[in-house]
Parts: C-alpha cells; structure tokens; sequence
C-alpha cells in the first residue's frame, strides 16, 4: 500500500498534468478538507474559467481543534504537498501559486519554506507563503480567499465562489493540502486508497494514523492500539461532524459512501471515541461553547436578528443524569448540525475539500 506519510522527503520526478483532471474524476478522489467534493470536479470548474490567470490556493490552515492530519503532512512531506500544488496549476492553467499555512503550525510552515528553497528559481517566484490566522473559520474557503485579498479571515457572502471569483478577482482553486498531495500520488499512479486520520479520546495510542479506506472503524480504533474504556459514541468529522452509538457504526467502513448512507461523514478525518464513563451532553456542550465563540468572533459586524440567534451555554454541574448515551438523534448534535446550515445561509460559507 504506497502511503502519504513515511515516502520520500525530498522532491520526485514530476508527472505530466496533461490527463490529470481525467485521472481524477476516474479515480473518484473525494477531497479531504472536510466536504468530500469531487477533486476533478473542483479542478475541471476552475480550468473552463482560467484563461491562464487562475490562482491555486493550498489549504493548510486547519483549524479544527481535533485533527492533526494537514500540519503533520505539511511538515513530513512537504515536497508532495507542493508538487500537487504545482500538478493542480499546470492543470487549470494557474501562474500563481499560495500555501496558506496555519500560523500555530510552525514545524510545517518551515518544512514547506525549505523545501520550496530546495526547487528551482522558476517555480520559487510563482509560489508565496501565507501565514492562516487561527480560529475555526480561517479554513473556509471564502474566508482564505478573503485574507489574501483583505488580510481579514471571514466568510464572505456568495455568490460570486472562489472557482469563479477569488484571489485578486481571478478563478481561484481552493484546495486542501492533503487533496493536492494525493493528486500528486495519482498522477504518479499510484491508486488513491489510504487516508489520514486523527483518532483520539478513549484510544490507547491517539493520534495521527494513514488507514486504508476499506477499513472499519473498529479497525481504526485497532491501529491506534485499541480502545482503552469501553466507548459508547464516536464523533465522526470534527466539530462539525456527528457523534455516532459505537454499536451501530464499529464495523461500518469508513469509506464515504457507506459513512454517508448513514448520514453521518469523516470530514476533516477525526474519529473521537468517547468512553462509556463521560458525558456526552457535557462534551457535545463544550463543541457548542466553542463553535458559538467561533460564529460570534466570525460574524460580530453581521447583524442577527433574535429570533433566529441560537446561543448555547455548557450545561450547569450536576444537571446531567448519570449513565447518559447519546442516541441516533442526540438532539445537541442537531442543533449542531443547524448552526452550520445557519452560518451557510448568512456568509456563503463550507468546508473546503
């Protein structure tokens, strides 16, 4: 199995990118920032708009507080990174080339810096570096493309999308890192069967793990040195994922056909197991707290009429009833699920693939 992580450090014989949108609507790479878009779907929009003046935006800022998996990539190999970045603009017909990494993500910052001292002068000049601010949303596609133009990190409202209209008005591709860096592994040939995962909660060794995607989740848990309590719910996708009953999803495949039959989706690859001994109000309540500080900081010069302004407070102690179990419908989770529909409606915002 060829894998993102543990390959060659350094650069690699290029591909050609000639077929490269072809190989990957065949290969039905999804993209791995969060919102499972077709890759060669996403490349294919930008391209018929380029005229030779598309920007390529390299997703890195990675936000979400559980995932490790594009500052890991970034760091460990980030000629792979930048090849897919450079594989994607000799595709849709880009001159010009950003990495936006997070600024928290300091090893990968100067993993990505060296290695673009390490390639030709030619290819220096089309790429620059920008450092993401924190917070949630700086990921947003939008809301990268509006840094780059206005150094502020808010979703802006859409229409115009990035594809269309981005960076300094050109049709701009917004892509993850973890994306380009398997582009860059197909055009090489290699079949687009692993990703990256960040497990954690009640794991015996959390962190960053490359599972194939026919894997179970209970063989994601296996791989991470097996459960450490018994769990009863696993949060699939980040913060804006969905806690899942551990019973019903542990054999299920992590592939995102089968993950979105159940409703549920790995979005930025998380898998938190949460044990059978916490409370799943309380730690859904924490997610709330810090999602609604994340909106508020987002949209503090948007006017939101009260009718409409969900506020969520971590419960008072002692309110929750011991042995609590999430279930198919944990109310908590929905309202979740509605606060991202409701950020969508006011500034055009989703995750990135």
């Amino acid at each position: 199995m060829a894998r993102l992580l543990g390959g060659p450090a350094g650069p690699l014989a290029m591909p050609s990118s000639r077929h490269l949108i072809g190989e990957l609507e065949s290969a039905n790479l999804l993209g791995r920032g969060g919102a499972a878009f077709p890759v060669g779907r996403k490349w294919r929009a930008v391209a018929e708009r380029a005229s030779g003046r598309a920007v390529v935006l390299a997703n890195g800022a990675e936000g979400e507080p559980l995932s490790l998996k594009d500052r890991t990539l970034m760091a460990t190999r980030p000629h792979l990174v930048i090849d897919g970045a450079l594989l994607a603009a000799e595709a849709v017909g880009a001159p010009d080339i950003i990495i936006y990494v997070g600024a928290a993500h300091r090893a990968a910052d100067a993993a990505i810096r060296r290695s673009l001292g390490e390639r030709s002068n030619q290819l220096r000049h089309r790429v620059r570096v920008v450092s993401a601010p924190g917070g949630y949303v700086a990921g947003e596609e939008s809301a990268a493309v509006h840094f780059i133009n206005a150094g502020d990190a808010r979703p802006t409202t859409t229409p115009p999308r990035p594809f269309e209209r981005g960076v300094d008005g050109r049709p701009t591709l917004v892509q993850n890192v973890e994306s380009l860096a398997m582009a860059a592994q197909i055009a090489r040939g290699i079949d687009a069967n692993t990703g990256l995962v960040t497990v954690s909660g009640a794991v015996r060794k959390p962190g960053l793990q490359e599972i194939d995607l026919g894997w179970t989740l209970g063989d994601v848990a296996a791989a991470a040195g097996g459960l450490a309590r018994p769990v009863q719910a696993v949060l699939l996708g980040g913060y804006f994922g969905a806690w899942a009953p551990v019973d019903e999803v542990w054999a299920l495949p992590i592939a995102a056909p089968s993950l979105r039959a159940r409703g549920l989706t790995l979005g930025c690859g998380v898998v938190h197991a949460l044990s059978e001994d916490a409370c799943g109000v309380d730690a859904t309540a924490r997610i709330m707290s810090y999602l609604a500080s994340q909106l508020r900081a987002a949209m503090r010069t948007v006017p939101v009429r009260p009718s409409r302004d969900r506020r969520v407070r971590p419960p008072a102690r002692g309110s929750i009833p011991a042995g609590f179990r999430p279930g198919p419908a944990f109310p908590l989770v929905r309202t979740a699920r509605g606060s991202r529909r409701l950020q969508a409606s006011r500034r055009g915002g989703r995750p990135v693939g």
